[in-house]
């Protein structure tokens, strides 16, 4: 049976809205794209691994936070509009409420130690979540040289070079669609 096959079937709009709440809720501190994955595709199966990073794909490349983006896909795919509003919805607005609640608490208190060294700790367990996404997308790519070749490009000229995000998207964007662009098989 393949992973198509155990699919569950296409979440309505009030899943759409509370997997996407669960996803932002989930993700405090970061690593949203991980617990996006974990969530869409591993707890709820709405999706196929390889479609979650499609849509990942897509989203990245799109101006925009890279989840608001990834909502939309996922509720436009299932439920068209309606379900982008939804997932979009579900995504941001109970963590706004609770974001601005701990903004005037965080104003408050800001210059306690304690808070620093709580901040510390987060971005830690956010840095952790993004390493643990990339190993669960490289199994995908593994035995593909040429991904594998334009992923380690892409990092040494963004980590390496000092070029910035958007020349790198500009140009490396192109060449890797124009390498993976679908071609028409000859048949001899």
């Amino acid at each position: 049976m393949t992973q198509e096959q155990q699919l569950s079937r296409p979440p309505g709009r009030k899943a759409l809205f509370r997997g996407m709440l669960q996803v932002a809720l989930s993700s405090f501190g970061g690593g949203m794209s991980a617990w996006s994955q974990r969530i869409v595709v591993e707890q709820r199966r709405w999706m196929s691994n390889e479609s979650f990073i499609t849509g990942l794909t897509v989203a990245r490349l799109f101006p925009g936070p890279n989840q608001i983006n990834m909502a939309v896909y996922i509720g436009a795919q299932f439920q068209r509009l309606a379900g982008a509003i939804a997932a979009v919805s579900g995504i941001l607005l109970v963590p706004f409420s609770l974001l601005m609640l701990i903004g005037v608490v965080y104003f408050q208190f800001h210059a306690a130690p304690a808070v620093d060294r709580v901040l510390t700790g987060v971005v830690a367990a956010a840095a952790g979540m993004a390493l643990s996404m990339g190993f669960k997308i490289l199994h995908v790519y593994w035995r593909d040289p040429l991904a594998l070749g334009l992923a380690a490009l892409t990092f040494v000229v963004l980590e390496f070079k000092g070029i910035g995000l958007i020349p790198v998207v500009l140009v490396l964007g192109p060449i890797a669609m124009a390498l993976y662009w679908p071609r028409q098989q000859r048949h001899g």
